[in-house]
């Protein structure tokens, strides 16, 4: 069987598509391919052209496949439907334009929960009613993307937000119909969580579509959690360190996605500030170098 490795643009730092510290998109999808990737992610929608000829033509020139997209946006807040559903319109139609499969949602950053990423116990909850909208809100996106484009949409659980802890995660999972919402499983938010990527995997792994690989280190977890500091200054502190350098068990992984006969793409997710890495291509190939090094080498 074969396991695909990609990267996405969050490794490059880039998080929302109008950011002026972002770098170039010509020069992610190069420092890209150079780094050993054979597939990108399309990165907040409008950071790459919306234009299909011509991002077809750049990821034909490195020769990159486009996996997958994002819509990271405010699920939680019902004044945004307009924004959710724009990203997500815009997103979908870009992904099938470039025959990619995967549109991963996530729940963005809420101030009722940043302060307590990381602490289950502490983060505020949602009402019965706010969260019964909330699910349809995603249900309604997913049945878009599965039904109307064809795509394989997967729920992506964020620190910050309110798709964060695995309790609440289940019970999305329970209530959603399997057949539109699938699982992108994320290593290193789960473990930023407090909750064991590993264990996740062994229940939910018949769910899973998708992976996004992250490491977390765990002395930075702790300092931003006893801190609460925000997670875009947890990224500047470097809490998603460099695969197999913190305290996600990647062979173990690796060895339960064997199990399962999983096929299809895993990317890489170094989220980190553009303006403090001083050298995404090199920990990009780090990583590349660390999967391959543990059995991830195309055909496995």
């Amino acid at each position: 069987m074969t396991i695909k490795i990609g990267n996405a643009p969050c490794s490059w730092g880039v998080e929302f598509a109008d950011d002026p510290r972002n770098p170039d998109w010509q020069s992610v999808l190069q420092q890209c391919a150079e780094a050993g990737y054979t597939g990108i992610e399309l990165g907040p929608v409008g950071f790459m052209p919306e234009d299909p000829a011509v991002l077809g033509e750049a990821l034909a020139k490195h020769d990159l496949d486009l996996i997958g997209g994002v819509v990271f946006r405010p699920f939680h807040d019902p004044d945004a439907w307009e924004d959710v559903m724009d990203g997500a319109l815009r997103t979908c139609k870009a992904l099938t334009a470039h025959s990619a499969q995967h549109l991963v949602l996530i729940d963005s950053i809420s101030p009722r929960r940043a302060p307590t990423a990381g602490r289950a116990d502490e983060a505020e909850q949602m009402d019965a009613a706010e969260w019964a909208a909330y699910r349809d809100r995603i249900a309604t996106i997913a049945r878009i993307g599965a039904e109307e484009y064809g795509l394989t949409v997967g729920i992506h659980a964020h620190a910050a937000g309110f798709m964060d802890f695995e309790p609440e995660l289940e019970r999305l999972l329970d209530e959603v119909d399997e057949q539109i919402l699938k699982i992108c499983f994320d290593t290193g938010h789960h473990s930023y969580a407090g909750f064991d990527p590993v264990g996740f995997m062994k229940r939910h792994m018949g769910r899973i579509s998708y992976m996004h690989f992250k490491d977390i280190d765990p002395s930075v977890k702790a300092d931003v959690i006893a801190r609460r500091t925000g997670f875009y200054d947890a990224c500047g502190q470097g809490i998603f360190c460099n695969l197999g350098q913190g305290d996600v068990d990647f062979p173990a992984v690796r060895h339960l996605l064997l199990e399962a006969g999983f096929q299809g793409w895993c990317t890489v997710e170094q989220d980190c500030d553009p303006t403090l890495d001083p050298d995404p291509v090199g920990d990009a190939r780090a990583n590349r170098d660390y999967l391959t090094s543990i059995g991830f080498n195309g055909k496995v």
